[in-house]
């Protein structure tokens, strides 16, 4: 199998950090990952470096886009082919990895695990803001994504490469509007996705309407005025981990707080 890197955000995942990754570890071992702790105020990193998981241990919060850079600039540096953003809590399988693998090779950039290629889509409230958020995506770029929102997706290297090296590129569907605009290619896969398996979810009613109404304005407002390639350059102040302090001092690259 070409390299595949499952970048895995964690953020106070205690209660479901040890199953995915040894259900990983046992079931797939020749898919490598890297869990990347986001300053979680439970026991996440220290499960990780008692049971000697592959971690990058973020000192603060950075937030899903921060979280998530750290871990495809380690898969940039590393040199994956592709790198897949996969839930800590539980909720994405790995046997659909190799598939989406297989849909890549056919000349994607990213391709998502979707809910809702052969199924149908519901009506709660949750449903009708990804139809809604599908539907902008479909109107400023011409392409049907039926499952927007989901968190399952795999980037190509120039992809890796561009959530690596420039800034407000969180992996998000405005994200993925905006690199389809920038010519990239993407294509959806069915899969399922599971239920937590412990723990709340983050997006609450409330959170969850925001989002929703925050990542329709971006499409269809914010995203005409962004540029295709911002990079910044920032130097920190503290090692993130050994292993990013590593990559850090090795290259002029900009790592983005």
């Amino acid at each position: 199998m070409d390299k595949v890197l499952l970048v895995i955000p964690a953020f106070n995942e205690e209660k479901n950090i040890e199953r995915v990754v040894e259900d990983l570890v046992r079931g797939f071992p020749y898919l490598d990952y890297v869990v990347v702790n986001d300053g979680s105020r439970d026991s996440t990193a220290k499960i990780c470096r008692d049971k000697g998981y592959n971690l990058l241990d973020l000192p603060v919060n950075l937030g899903l886009a921060g979280c998530f850079q750290a871990g495809m600039k380690y898969a940039y540096r590393k040199g994956y082919r592709y790198a897949i953003q996969f839930d800590g809590d539980g909720q994405h399988r790995p046997e659909y990895i190799e598939a989406m693998r297989q849909k890549m090779e056919e000349g994607y950039d990213i391709v998502i695990g979707s809910r809702f290629v052969t199924e149908k889509k519901g009506w709660s409230a949750r449903m009708i803001g990804s139809r809604v958020i599908g539907s902008a995506i479909r109107l400023t770029t011409g392409t049907r994504v039926t499952d927007p929102t989901s968190g399952m997706r795999m980037f190509n290297r120039k992809m890796i490469g561009e959530f690596a090296l420039n800034l407000n590129y969180g992996p998000e569907p405005d994200t993925v509007s905006f690199l389809i605009k920038q010519g990239a290619r993407v294509a959806e896969l069915q899969v399922t996705i599971d239920e937590r398996l412990e723990g709340e979810s983050y997006l609450k009613p409330l959170t969850a309407i925001h989002y929703m109404a925050r990542m329709l304005i971006s499409i269809l407002m914010i995203q005409n005025f962004r540029n295709a390639s911002t990079r910044v350059c920032l130097k920190i102040a503290f090692p993130v981990s050994p292993e990013l302090g590593e990559l850090h001092e090795k290259s002029d690259e900009t790592f983005i707080i």
